[in-house]
């Protein structure tokens, strides 16, 4: 079977320019000009010498730092920028989303645009309306559908243009981190509709900072560094390899501190089995969350909690630990720790939610959506079977007990 996309050798190449003496003022640019002053100019590889192959019905996670060379690379493939050196070989149609509003024309309806970006995908009239009520009804503007595009909220242009990708069945969808304009809600409608589109048998090139969710959508991944392909494989091998590389430090600090609250958070960060800061986890790891706070004054029945929310901001579990159970100081900063046991959490993204609390005061201190982790998959059981994500987000080791009617008569 031939490859539904080939890259070879491909590399692109900007020319930026330097202008000596820092800022300067248009009468200054001016005034050089006249002088026949140049500026210098600099060569600047985004992709260099990148070559790989896609498989019809694959998905293929792009993951890299920022500046990799991840987006340009999408950008090159959706013949958005045409490469510098190099060729690519498509065999299928491509949709890409890669920024908001792409392939749309503001002064055009949303309706004018549906068909407008069918057009632009090759598809007839008829194929179009085929689609047309799906994608109104999954990109939920159908109160707006007559009114001009420059109308639209950045989130109302992404649902369309993603149900105009997604619903039009392109052989090779392809998507940037453009999901983080929408709402929880669309992100979870959108992943689905990714599992539908991936399971259908077509190809999917996907770009996200998010691991979890790249360890979930795709089967293989591709890590760019400075332009170049530094790895490819099995997406579970090669987010293990971008982790060992980059795992940062994940810190939450406040800016300001309310010093009229009796107790106040400072600092969060989320640390690995040995504690050192880490934002990555293999699923066979512990996460250790470490808390800072101060404490103004000490009162009773307060306690502190830590609840684990997943990728669409729904709390699945909390933890919590009276005060009075630890020395607490006035004059000093407070650390505590808690740590989620190895196993528990399955392949997927996470944030956390953490309240110092004492009953019927105003002694409440509370953040939610910090410290955001991933967790991924290394080779657990849950590689075992395709549909790895139905397994929810937590996973629980239950004692199992069973008893048969024969076992009851020979008793």
């Amino acid at each position: 079977m031939q490859p539904i996309l080939e890259i070879q050798n491909v590399s692109k190449r900007f020319r930026i320019s330097h202008q000596t003496g820092g800022y300067l003022s248009l009468r200054e640019r001016m005034v050089n000009a006249l002088k026949f002053e140049k500026s210098s100019i600099e060569d600047f590889w985004a992709l260099d010498n990148v070559s790989f192959t896609v498989s019809p019905g694959e998905s293929i996670g792009i993951i890299g730092r920022n500046g990799a060379g991840k987006s340009t690379l999408l950008k090159v493939l959706s013949k958005i920028t045409p490469p510098t050196k190099g060729k690519i070989i498509s065999r299928g149609r491509i949709a890409s989303l890669l920024e908001v509003g792409t392939g749309f024309h503001p002064e055009l309806t949303g309706r004018e645009n549906i068909f407008f970006n069918g057009s632009l995908l090759g598809m007839k009239r008829k194929e179009i309306e085929s689609k047309f009520d799906e994608i109104v009804d999954f990109s939920g503007v159908e109160k707006f559908l007559d009114t001009p595009l420059k109308h639209y909220s950045s989130g109302m242009q992404l649902r369309l243009a993603f149900a105009v990708a997604a619903f039009l069945e392109p052989e090779i969808l392809i998507i940037d981190e453009v999901l983080a304009v929408g709402d929880a809600e669309f992100q979870k409608k959108c992943i689905g509709k990714m599992e539908d589109v991936s399971r259908s048998g077509r190809t999917i090139l996907f770009v996200s900072h998010q691991l979890g969710l790249v360890n979930e959508l795709c089967q293989k991944a591709i890590l760019l560094e400075s332009g170049r392909l530094l790895q490819q494989g099995k997406t579970p091998d090669v987010v293990d390899h971008y982790t060992q590389l980059y795992n940062t430090d994940n810190t939450f600090a406040k800016a300001l501190v309310d010093e009229a609250k009796p107790y106040s958070i400072k600092r969060i960060r989320s640390l690995n089995a040995n504690y050192a800061p880490a934002s990555n986890f293999a699923h066979d790891e512990s996460v250790v969350l470490e808390v800072v706070f101060f404490a103004r004054q000490l009162l009773r029945n307060t306690h502190i909690m830590v609840s684990v929310n997943n990728k669409i901001g729904q709390r699945i579990f909390s933890t919590d630990l009276p005060l009075e159970q630890m020395r607490v100081f006035t004059d000093a900063e407070n650390r505590v720790s808690v740590t989620i046991p190895r196993a528990t959490l399955t392949p997927g993204n996470y944030s956390f939610f953490i309240a110092l609390h004492c009953p019927n005061t105003a002694g409440y201190d509370v953040l939610d959506r910090v410290c955001p982790i991933a967790v991924y998959d290394n080779g657990s059981e849950f590689v075992q079977y395709e549909n790895r994500w139905f397994y929810g987000d937590v996973f629980v080791n239950c004692k199992w007990d069973y008893k048969s009617d024969k076992d009851a008569l020979e008793q």
